[in-house]
């Protein structure tokens, strides 16, 4: 089955007209607070985006320039996302527990003009770069070398003409196989989905959303930051998720968005009562599976019922429940206006009727670029008829929500952040002692899934998990370290020699 909506939304082109129309007509517009008690607004984000922008291009960057990330979450990382737009650079985050041999990666890959990092890894990073980039710095106070040039005032450069399909972004992204790719998103994707989303989640310009994602990840830039700019509202930036922080500053929000991690460990509170959450509007969820659970007793302590809705990295928000209406536990809603969402068979990929299950693809002006320098990748994941395989098993029931019901390709989600299984296996296997390993993700009562690492020994070797676990967290980002090691003389294969994740799932689901 095929669901889709029309959509009346209309938006700029560049999303950095987003700032510009608030200047316009109401500059004074609260737009970002801290919990240290700065508060900018939005002349202020104009002003320093311009900034910004003159900072990069003293420091080599022109537009179309990558420029790679890896500093803190802060007021500082929106700024220069803003100047970024503003110049016509390309912003590429990275998480901030990436591994040197993973930046490494991304520096080839990226071939990035600028190289910004928080003012302790200055060092590190200039060795590492080698070169290949210019390296500057920038802290979450404001502090480092770029902002030292900011404050200095060069001259910013001159805004590019409006372009849907100018790139504004990469955010990288793995599959089971290969290294990770980098998603290329345009001006047009973001200023689209944020405008639809606006306009279904009822932002309006009184709104304050409290910030608590990560700014590297899509849920925390692409979908808060940007819905927020959209609409004119402002946020109270908060420096990471704390439950009990998080429930100190929701009376003075009106919206709040996190992954199921989130509210589960809200549930946890004491705190989290009706009176403490009176204030709030909404309550999205996203970025991995809300148990059904989770949703009826947030419901049963706040009287809010969470609205979980459905994106990814390539196609940014694809559907979401209703504002208004039924918001059904264990669905991710209707496609949001503009979108198609099909279901096909795996097989053929011929649409499927109500209720069945299959493949599901997306098509709108959400979809990314492609991925930058991989078009056999973008050519497998694309379709002749424009619609992108996500990779996610799903049905659409006859009122037309769409249901995820697995994920192709083994893909863990771990409190919200992707975990592609083939990546820690490169590692795994890279050890001396290891001849084999399969990495699964179980259940796990915060996380949603946890990752779990077998390990088959090499001949007249042992494994040494202590030593094991040493060398993962030099080479993995944290959330992609394996909770448990499971020692094994074989993994089970099929016929055809496949490893049979979904029996060792079913066997170490209590593992943890």
């Amino acid at each position: 089955m095929t669901v889709s909506a029309t959509t009346t939304a209309s938006a700029p082109i560049d999303p950095y007209g987003w700032v510009e129309q608030v200047v316009a007509s109401d500059p004074d517009r609260p737009a970002i607070a801290t919990p240290d008690g700065r508060q900018l607004r939005y002349r202020d984000l104009d002003s320093s985006a311009a900034a910004y922008a003159g900072a990069l291009a003293a420091s080599g960057v022109v537009a179309g320039d990558r420029v790679l990330v890896q500093i803190e979450k802060s007021v500082e990382m929106i700024l220069l996302y803003l100047a970024c737009l503003r110049m016509g650079a390309i912003f590429v985050p990275l998480n901030t527990g990436y591994t040197d041999a993973e930046i490494d990666y991304f520096l080839g890959d990226s071939d990035p003009g600028l190289v910004v990092v928080s003012p302790a890894r200055e060092a590190d990073a200039i060795t590492l770069v080698n070169g290949r980039a210019g390296v500057v710095t920038l802290g979450e106070k404001g502090d480092g070398s770029l902002a030292d040039l900011a404050a200095r005032a060069p001259a910013a450069p001159p805004r590019p003409a409006p372009d849907g399909d100018r790139l504004a972004a990469f955010l990288y992204t793995s599959g089971t196989t290969g290294r990770p790719k980098g998603a290329m998103l345009t001006c047009g994707n973001f200023t689209s989905n944020a405008a639809v989303l606006a306009d279904s989640w009822r932002f309006t310009k009184g709104d304050v959303l409290l910030h608590a994602l990560p700014l590297f990840h899509a849920h925390g830039l692409f979908v808060a930051v940007n819905t927020v700019l959209a609409a004119g509202a402002s946020m109270i930036l908060l420096p990471r998720f704390d439950a009990g922080d998080v429930l100190g500053w929701l009376p003075r929000a009106s919206v709040f968005m996190g992954v199921p991690t989130y509210y589960v460990r809200l549930l946890g509170e004491t705190g989290l009562t009706r009176e403490v959450a009176a204030g709030i509007r909404l309550f999205v969820s996203g970025s991995a599976p809300l148990l059904a659970e989770t949703h009826r007793a947030f419901a049963a302590r706040t009287g809010h019922q969470i609205l979980e809705r459905y994106g990814m990295t390539e196609t940014l928000m694809n559907t979401s429940n209703p504002y208004d209406g039924v918001r059904v536990p264990g669905t991710v809603g209707p496609p949001l206006p503009g979108i198609e969402v099909r279901v096909v068979a795996v097989e053929t990929g011929a649409p499927l009727p109500d209720g069945e299950v299959g493949l599901i693809v997306v098509r709108g002006p959400n979809l990314f670029k492609g991925y930058w320098r991989n078009p056999a990748k973008t050519a497998e994941d694309m379709r002749a008829d424009g619609f992108f395989i996500t990779g996610d098993l799903g049905m659409i029931d006859s009122n037309g929500y769409v249901h995820i019901v697995g994920r192709g390709k083994d893909l863990i989600i771990s409190g919200g952040y992707n975990v592609y299984p083939r990546e820690v296996e490169a590692e795994l296997d890279a050890l001396a002692s290891v001849d084999e390993s399969a990495v699964i993700g179980v259940p796990h009562a915060d996380f949603g899934e946890a990752v779990v690492a077998v390990l088959v020994p090499r001949v007249g070797a042992v494994i040494d998990e202590a030593a094991v676990r040493e060398a993962m967290t030099a080479r993995l980002a944290r959330y992609k370290l394996p909770k448990a090691y499971v020692i094994r003389d074989a993994l089970p294969r099929n016929a055809m020699g496949k490893v049979m994740k979904q029996q060792l799932r079913t066997e170490l689901a209590a593992v943890l």
